[in-house]
């Protein structure tokens, strides 16, 4: 068995299987809010932004900045929280 678990190959394969999901929508991005301090994370929030997402799931506690900011809304729970959300 040949597994991957970090790496080009992983992103390669995690990539390469977006590229075949059905219900996966490539978005672009046109506004950049620069919401949270760590440049790399804020292209998750600007994303969540312009698809109107439902929340960030993340343990990352640079996205807490979020809570506090009223406009954009952007709700970050994290994956105790979404199991729950799911087991409705």
């Amino acid at each position: 068995m040949n597994t991957l678990a970090s790496g080009p190959e992983a992103a390669e394969f995690v990539l390469s299987t977006f590229d075949t999901l059905p219900n996966l929508e490539k978005v672009t991005t046109w506004f950049r809010f620069n919401l949270v301090s760590d440049p790399d994370d804020n292209k998750f929030v600007d994303c969540a932004i312009s698809t109107n997402a439902l929340f960030i799931v993340s343990h990352d506690t640079g996205f807490n900045i979020l809570k506090k900011i009223g406009f954009p809304k952007v709700e970050v729970i994290d994956t105790i929280e979404l199991k729950k959300r799911l087991d409705l």
